[in-house]
């Protein structure tokens, strides 16, 4: 796991998420208007703190959580699936 897998993944812990994956696509932006050098990311969450909430506030609670992230410019743009167990093991 990469430092920023691991740090990423520290600050989404108090979710619980028995799964987490997180893809780098920043090679994938590069020179893109308005990125001024942070990370493009794909991240997937799997928590059973989701379970009945909407995806949007899924979406939301991830993203508090990485407020910093985007406040210092480390992260440009992050591509959010949050699911429950049932959702993403298909229970």
């Amino acid at each position: 796991m990469t430092d920023t897998e691991q740090q990423i993944a520290a600050a989404l812990a108090d979710l619980a998420p028995e799964v987490f994956q997180l893809r780098d696509d920043s090679h994938l932006h590069i020179g893109h208007a308005g990125n001024r050098g942070g990370g493009h990311y794909a991240l997937t969450v799997v928590s059973a703190q989701f379970e009945g909430i909407g995806r949007v506030a899924r979406q939301r609670m991830v993203q508090q959580r990485l407020a910093a992230w985007f406040a210092n410019g480390r992260i440009h743009a992050l591509s959010v699936s949050a699911q429950t167990p049932a959702e993403f093991f298909g229970l």
